[in-house]
């Protein structure tokens, strides 16, 4: 199944897609109005997935809502740096003997159509199209033979980066945690729905140009060893957000001229079996 975040009326809530329609969470006794640290727990979530048959609720049609980001308050956004062979190779950098991390903050998420706002002081904007793993369990020392057990789902997350101040940092939480910089969605499909998200196509157009065209069998670790990684440094918890990182493509990288973010830009992101993102960008 896939759950949406949506403004109906100025009402906001969760919802069920189902083809072009919503099922809202509020048509549904007992369903949370929104998924938020510390609120989405396991119990709150196993109540979501019990819903089989939505025949008997009201739906609204897709166009007449707005969607934003899948998860209002996450626990936690944790990002992965170089995990794909051809970012790897694209940037000259010798492969990783280990994961690396770094994190994001809730006020860089933004909604999956969202116009997004940046600084003109930012002098070289990119993006980085990436497979958003949702968990859904608690989990420390999780063995990646059991890894899937704690996850919930899988979204859209545009990893965006201030290149310039990423760079001149010699380190990257400044340079990707500007306000917006993390527009994701556009809703949260469930494990049940991608049997596989290690073999998933995923593409990335700047305006027109299609910039990134990978697949995430490509992925240096996979989802499991990622949470096993992840979860011998931290617990993981419901609702936490962990982006696996990106495919070749970049703008930064692009070997005939930077292909950065200009003011007016729009960026596209599709990964298979979950849908696209697609946000503009304006200098303010």
């Amino acid at each position: 199944m896939k759950i949406a975040r949506f403004v109906y009326r100025g009402r906001e809530s969760l919802g069920f897609v189902v083809d072009d329609e919503i099922v809202p969470f509020y048509e549904i006794e007992g369903l949370p109005a929104y998924l938020s640290y510390p609120f989405a727990d396991e119990d709150m979530l196993e109540s979501i997935l019990s819903i089989k048959d939505l025949s008997p609720y009201p739906r609204i049609s897709l166009k007449n809502v707005d969607l934003i980001n899948p998860i209002k308050y996450p626990g936690k956004i944790i990002c992965l740096g170089l995990n794909y062979w051809s970012h790897v190779e694209e940037s000259g950098r010798d492969p990783p003997s280990d994961i690396i991390l770094f994190m994001k903050p809730r006020t860089a998420l933004a909604g999956p159509y969202e116009v997004i706002k940046v600084p003109k002081y930012v002098r070289k904007l990119d993006y980085e199209g990436e497979l958003v793993v949702v968990i859904g369990k608690r989990g420390r020392d999780i063995p990646e033979n059991d890894a899937y057990k704690y996850v919930f789902g899988y979204t859209i997350l545009n990893d965006v980066s201030a290149r310039d101040f990423q760079f001149r940092d010699g380190q990257w939480t400044r340079g990707k945690s500007f306000d917006g910089f993390a527009p994701i969605g556009p809703w949260i499909v469930t494990k049940d729905e991608i049997s596989d998200p290690n073999d998933l196509y995923i593409r990335t157009w700047l305006n027109n140009e299609l910039r990134q065209d990978g697949n995430t069998s490509d992925m240096i670790f996979k989802v499991p060893e990622i949470l096993h990684r992840i979860s011998k440094v931290m617990t993981l918890e419901p609702g936490d957000i962990i982006s696996t990182g990106t495919p070749s493509g970049v703008g930064i990288f692009d070997k005939s001229r930077e292909k950065l973010i200009k003011n007016g830009d729009q960026v596209r992101i599709e990964i298979e079996k979950i849908g696209y993102i697609q946000n503009k960008f304006i200098f303010i």
